[in-house]
């Protein structure tokens, strides 16, 4: 009888660690763009060195020159140097307004754009070492990194082709993009990439979740950044977005950093957390269909479907005040015993 006892405790113990299980992220980025993308980085760090999450990797969709040194300093200033990186080409620019070079001019790092993978390597690499359903990907900006991860033929990491590697390795994909139920543009939809949106949500067979921009659009974040010490990567990121980014000019006051919308933390929240019925509902009966332009609509169906989106429950202040707390929440020290700036 102590042995069957003894044998429940165990099984109860191993089914709450599975079902407790750290979240394995891949995140996907746009950074250096709008400020939320900084925010979610930050969040999903500090979730990281919670033991929340176990951030796998970080993606770049965007090849602006300064990206890579950005997200690098980052990562150093959060104690997590080691988490590898990719990048979606190595056709660079650098846009004035971006605010990937005013944390490579302040804040300390070691690689270059050069010095990191292609995305769509990384991801191969990554998946391929991952135990099967164990990945979520969240993405944050426009799909072309997974558009080319669909395409990709089989190689030294996998015998997989791209579809089936996914098919095998990924859990979820929580995107944030598209309006919902239904929207005529969204700039993670664009891209400036007719199709890639279309293509990527044809292909996909594993369950998706979307944050759509009506979700963060509510929520605002940033205000609060004000007090940060001058140093610390939101400061530094946000006040520059708010006096720069075109679309800020009517919300900027002169030396301070605006509020912003928190569409990309609302991903990194779900894919995290969870939270349905707490933060949000899921609406399941239907399936996203998007345009080549970056609109879409949502079809509802009887029959289930891979798609879903989130519709807010808690009020949008409720909502900020969350979202400031895993930003503002300083896990540096527990990780790292000095600041990193120049």
């Amino acid at each position: 009888m102590k042995f069957k006892w003894i044998l429940v405790v165990l099984i109860s113990l191993t089914l709450a660690n599975h079902a407790f299980a750290q979240p394995k992220i891949i995140f996907d980025t746009d950074h250096g763009g709008d400020a939320d993308d900084l925010g979610a980085l930050v969040m999903l760090h500090n979730l990281h060195s919670m033991g929340e999450c176990e951030l796998l990797a970080v993606m770049s969709w965007s090849s602006e020159r300064y990206v890579i040194p950005a997200m690098d300093a980052v990562n150093r200033y959060y104690g997590n140097p080691d988490i590898p990186m990719g990048i979606r080409n190595r056709d660079y620019h650098h846009t004035d307004w971006n605010y990937n070079k005013p944390l490579a001019d302040f804040l300390l790092w070691e690689l270059t754009n050069d010095d990191v993978p292609l995305a769509v390597d990384l991801y191969r690499k990554i998946l391929a070492e991952q135990e099967d359903k164990s990945v979520t990907i969240v993405t944050v900006g426009p799909l072309k990194n997974i558009k080319d991860l669909l395409m990709s033929e089989p190689d030294g990491f996998s015998g997989l082709a791209g579809k089936e590697l996914i098919e095998k390795k990924v859990k979820e994909f929580v995107i944030m993009g598209g309006r919902f139920p239904e929207g005529e543009w969204e700039w993670n939809f664009s891209g400036d990439m007719p199709g890639v949106t279309r293509y990527v949500l044809e292909n996909l067979t594993v369950p998706i979740v979307f944050s759509g921009f009506e979700i963060g659009s509510q929520i605002m974040t940033g205000e609060r950044f004000n007090e940060l010490d001058p140093g610390h990567p939101l400061y530094i990121g946000y006040k520059h977005f708010s006096k720069y980014a075109p679309w800020m000019e009517e919300r900027y006051r002169e030396g301070r950093v605006s509020d912003n919308a928190s569409y990309d933390q609302t991903a990194v929240l779900y894919a995290v957390r969870g939270g349905v019925g707490k933060y949000w509902d899921k609406e399941e009966d239907g399936y996203c269909v998007a345009d080549d332009e970056g609109g879409n609509h949502w079809v509802e169906s009887d029959e289930p479907t891979n798609h879903a989106y989130l519709v807010l429950k808690k009020s949008p202040e409720e909502m900020s005040r969350i979202i400031y707390s895993l930003k503002l929440e300083d896990t540096r020290e527990k990780t790292r015993g000095h600041c990193d700036h120049r």
